[in-house]
């Protein structure tokens, strides 16, 4: 039995996703509405989908629609699925869940009280790193890990001023000045992927930018924000902590790896570079970076990426890391475009299966409030000079809905 999906819109990102929503036998129909309606035109042309809606409204108010999947600017999503999931949908949300910690607390109360599914599509979850150091620790290989890193390392020159002037028209540079710790979840979610504790405190130091180009300017910035760069360190329960960093003006190329991670044990640990991961232990050292590295499926001039700027097309083109267990998805998924370093695939998957079981995904709400809340609290401790700060927690996730 297959269910619907209405896709809300349609910018650089979601038309990958469209192609695997379509190609996934758990699916049905797949409509699309944006702000701008030729946008979602075009994309129901191009991939071949059911129709479009003239709004949102139209589209929560639709019998025809059963789940909503979200890929809007990234300060809007809270709000957005929490209007769906009060409508009866079921919510598919790009990251990050919200930007208040208000917002999430309506988010997790809306699912706790609809029992709907909701799912933050968080890439890191199955990047390949991330992966591998899950099973490592599952097998107790780390011994007693008690330290991590995980950076998402993007400067703007490599495809951001594209992005954003695509998606914020005539305003861009206001938008585009979005800081840097309320997009946690690529770095915070590749550590609490694979180490299964949450963060109770955090200091943060943001560095100023001094571009001068109106990005990052106070003045300009719809969010107040002259913040370019940041780095937070994190306490855990249990005992140890994590670091991250959250870098947009940075002489790095992550066209070819955008977020990476570190992880130390009592017993041995992993390192991840831009072209390089170890596994080591105190007898020596293991190269690791062929099992993380995934073969790209789809060159980096095919049509369907020809609006997507350059320096962020590696980023849709890859395939599956050997670490990557494909053996739970559909087949249809085979030979098609993967992104994120393999994680595309098993993120529509684990959200299809999810609503059609009823069983909670991989990154139900509250994993989801557990990878986004730590940022926007390292955030306030940025701007009040590292000030050390509390993180609340929602708690584990339910055993069911």
């Amino acid at each position: 039995m297959t269910f619907s999906i209405g896709i809300v819109g349609a910018g650089q990102f979601s038309g990958q996703f469209a192609k695997l929503f379509r190609a996934h036998p758990g699916v049905g129909d797949i409509h699309v509405t944006d702000l701008l309606p030729e946008r979602a035109e075009r994309l129901v042309a191009a991939e071949r989908l059911t129709g479009t809606f003239p709004s949102f409204d139209a589209m929560l108010e639709s019998d025809a629609v059963d789940a909503v999947a979200v890929f809007t600017q990234r300060w809007t999503h809270g709000p957005l699925v929490l209007q769906a999931l009060r409508a009866g949908k079921h919510v598919y949300s790009a990251v990050p869940m919200a930007i208040t910690e208000d917002e999430i607390a309506a988010v997790i109360d809306a699912v706790r009280d609809t029992g709907l599914t909701y799912m933050m599509g968080e890439t890191s979850q199955y990047n390949p790193a991330t992966v591998h150091a899950r099973n490592q620790i599952a097998d107790g290989a780390f011994g007693r890990l008690f330290y991590a890193e995980g950076d998402y390392v993007h400067d703007m020159d490599l495809g951001f001023y594209d992005a954003y002037r695509y998606s914020g028209g005539d305003n861009w540079k206001a938008t585009a000045s979005y800081p840097p710790l309320l997009y946690p979840t690529h770095s915070v979610g590749g550590v609490l992927g694979a180490w299964q504790t949450h963060a109770v405190s955090v200091s943060a130091i943001g560095v100023p930018d001094e571009r001068g180009d109106g990005v990052f300017d106070k003045e300009v910035s719809q969010f107040g924000n002259d913040l370019s760069n940041a780095t937070a360190l994190f306490e855990v329960a249990g005992g140890g902590s994590f670091r991250t960093n959250e870098f947009r003006r940075v002489g790095y190329p992550s066209h070819i790896r955008e977020s990476r991670f570190r992880f130390f044990g009592t017993d041995a640990s992993m390192e991840q570079l831009a072209t390089v991961s170890f596994w080591q232990d105190k007898k020596g050292v293991q190269d690791i970076s062929e099992l993380l590295r995934p073969k790209p499926t789809l060159p980096a001039d095919d049509p369907s990426l020809q609006h997507i700027a350059p320096a962020l097309r590696d980023a849709f083109t890859s395939g599956s890391a050997p670490v990557h267990d494909r053996a739970r998805l559909p087949r249809e998924f085979d030979h098609m475009p993967n992104g994120h370093e393999g994680s595309h695939h098993f993120l529509v998957d684990d959200f299809v299966t999810a609503v059609a079981t009823r069983t909670l995904p991989s990154v139900n709400a509250w994993v989801a409030a557990r990878y986004t809340l730590p940022g926007i609290v390292a955030h306030e401790s940025a701007l009040r000079g590292g000030a050390r700060l509390d993180i609340p927690d929602f708690g584990d996730a339910p055993n069911s809905l």
